[in-house]
């Protein structure tokens, strides 16, 4: 399977980063991908409000996505967003190519290093696995965003319902030590699952854009099932397409059995029941 991480910087104007996408999903399908991954936020960056921009999943904006995926024949997965039932939006994947329609919105929302994401996106609740077509059949997939990378539980339930890539789409906020543990949680949600992850950040904007919100650090990256980083992006913008190999997953599972050993630990109210 081959996938390809748009390491993107997007702007405030959903129509240019629409351009960004057709431009990095041609030039991927040229490279052979059969998955093109854009970050989070890929519709409009953070740092400006988000319910002005916010469309409907059968919208212009998600509907000109999925003219993309067609034209070029792959499977494009995107950062978008959506107005939600209150005031707020949902931070939302969507995911279109050959057969598939799909979204997921994000579950844990971040509200950590002084920003506060609920307070303008509201969570999602169910997790999302998509099955992803290649010349040697679909592979499953789930798909997660940002800060769900810090949520263990997510990416082992993920795997449970039969993923073996995991993907994480990011604008990850910029800061002392931050690009270490985006590379850290990558890697250790690959060994938690004995998945390949592929994460894909948005590039670092500079230092002025980077005080205004969550943007990017860069640093893309695909983990190994065991672990090891197959490749990663550097700090700017790039186009990552990395051959991820199955057959390795399958033989990580074998040695690393950690789902097959996984046990159930109750819970304090439980024991104490």
């Amino acid at each position: 399977m081959r996938v390809a991480l748009a390491q993107i910087g997007t702007g405030t104007d959903p129509d240019a980063n629409l351009e960004l996408v057709a431009d990095h999903t041609a030039r991927a399908a040229d490279a052979g991908a059969d998955l093109v991954l854009f970050p989070e936020a890929t519709m409009c960056r953070f740092g400006v409000p988000l319910a002005p921009v916010a469309q409907p999943l059968d919208g212009p904006w998600a509907n000109a996505v999925r003219d993309i995926a067609k034209r070029s024949g792959v499977t494009v997965v995107a950062g978008m967003f959506c107005p939600a039932d209150d005031s707020r939006v949902t931070n939302t994947l969507i995911a279109t190519g050959p057969d598939l329609d799909a979204h997921y919105h994000k579950m844990h929302l971040y509200d950590a290093f002084g920003f506060a994401e609920s307070d303008t996106v509201a969570p999602g609740f169910e997790p999302l696995v998509i099955d992803v077509p290649t010349p040697d059949g679909a592979v499953p997939v789930g798909l997660t965003t940002c800060y769900d990378v810090r949520f263990p539980e997510q990416y082992l339930e993920l795997a449970e319902r039969g993923a073996k890539l995991l993907t994480v789409h990011a604008s990850w906020a910029s800061g002392p030590g931050k690009l270490e543990q985006w590379t850290l949680l990558a890697r250790a949600r690959a060994l938690d699952t004995t998945c390949v992850v592929a994460a894909v950040d948005q590039p670092y904007p500079g230092d002025e854009l980077a005080k205004k919100g969550p943007t990017g650090s860069g640093g893309s990256l695909v983990a190994s099932a065991t672990g090891d980083i197959v490749a990663q992006a550097g700090l700017d913008a790039e186009l990552l397409v990395v051959d991820v190999d199955l057959a390795a997953i399958d033989r990580a599972r074998e040695a690393i059995a950690v789902l097959r050993n996984r046990t159930t630990i109750p819970s304090k109210a439980q024991s104490q029941g």
